[in-house]
């Protein structure tokens, strides 16, 4: 079992021994070789988790709904992704004549980047983590709010008036929500008095630091599913008022893009909300790696059911939630960390 625990800091060390002692290439080459490999094996792993999530969000949506989902393709339906992704694949790249060419082409790159990169520094296991950084929270916070570049390129390239003021719509959505999401985190990092995400995770060897911070929890996660536009705070892409907001005229690969960059950010929230407040890696017997994919997946399918229970919330009532509730109570549990909190958890620690 420790081996198993080990496994990828094994496998990690026994490349660079080999690349460095037996081939004799410099050090720096090594790493960045291991670098590049780890991306490669992220990427990968974020496109079949998506292919996962998409599978089991039909399947919950229609469970929840009373029909049966996706059971055509495959034994249970378990192939309908692939089908749906070769569809994706070749399905004609329409390019609108009047569309601003860069920011048209270049939308779908950044969101999709932004969404990437934020996994460089979510620790799945013990170092498994591409980037072990000091100031993880504040690379994470800081690459995450580059999506909205994106989105207002996309609806500002588009020139088309529903994707600009979708895109709009989007922008001035994730702008507010940002701010009680940043908000919440303080909680954990005066607790821990680091922004590194793994200190944060050993911090919470004794209890899980959602038991010190239950109002900052909920705060980050009501939050964190307004900043990437999930029901019940999709407003940017209601149907019913706006046929689908920035991604309107986008189709084929371009569309895949934002359709994957979507379910990578939500299952992003998830993966942060199991590392600031659900004790990470953390947990008896099985892996470490395979608790955090559990309880991982198990704030997905809340989020899955939030979005089958609850109704589409009303522009107007969506930005005074952020401004005149969320933003209020992360304050009110700043000051409730600082004056009764902190001091307990510094005792107990001794």
């Amino acid at each position: 079992m420790e081996l198993l625990n080990n496994i990828f800091i094994v496998v990690r060390d026994i490349i660079a021994n080999f690349l460095v002692g037996t081939l004799g290439i410099p050090s720096w080459i090594s790493d960045a070789f291991l670098t590049v490999v780890a991306i490669v094996v992220f990427v990968v792993f974020c496109i079949v988790n998506v292919i996962f999530q998409v599978l089991a969000e039909r399947k919950i949506v229609g469970f929840v709904q009373d029909r049966m989902g996706p059971n055509r393709v495959g034994p249970w339906g378990l192939l309908q992704m692939v089908a749906d992704t070769l569809k994706l694949l070749t399905k004609e790249d329409i390019f609108p004549s009047a569309a601003d060419r860069w920011a048209y082409r270049l939308a779908p790159i950044v969101i999709l980047s932004a969404a990437l990169l934020v996994y460089a520094v979510i620790p799945f296991g013990r170092g498994m983590v591409i980037a072990d950084v000091n100031i993880g929270i504040l690379y994470l916070v800081s690459i995450s709010s580059l999506a909205t570049i994106g989105f207002l390129m996309a609806g500002w390239g588009s020139n088309n008036k529903y994707s600009l003021l979708g895109s709009m719509r989007s922008v001035a959505q994730m702008v507010s929500y940002e701010i009680p999401l940043v908000l919440s985190i303080i909680g954990v990092i005066m607790l821990t008095g680091s922004l590194q995400m793994t200190q944060i995770v050993g911090g919470q060897g004794g209890l899980w630091f959602i038991v010190w911070q239950p109002l900052g929890f909920i705060v980050y996660f009501i939050s964190a599913i307004a900043e990437i536009n999930r029901c019940p705070f999709d407003l940017p892409e209601a149907e019913s008022e706006l046929i689908a907001g920035y991604h309107t005229e986008y189709s084929g690969m371009r569309f895949a893009l934002l359709y994957l960059a979507e379910y990578i950010n939500a299952f992003t929230v998830a993966a942060v909300a199991t590392t600031l407040f659900l004790g990470g890696w953390q947990g008896p017997i099985l892996p470490p790696y395979i608790w955090f994919f559990i309880k991982s997946w198990v704030i997905f399918w809340v989020m899955l059911w939030i979005r089958d229970t609850l109704p589409r919330v009303r522009v107007d009532h969506l930005m005074g939630f952020a401004w005149k509730v969320l933003i209020p109570l992360a304050l009110v549990n700043i000051f409730i960390t600082g004056a009764v909190l902190v001091p307990l958890f510094q005792s107990l620690a001794k």
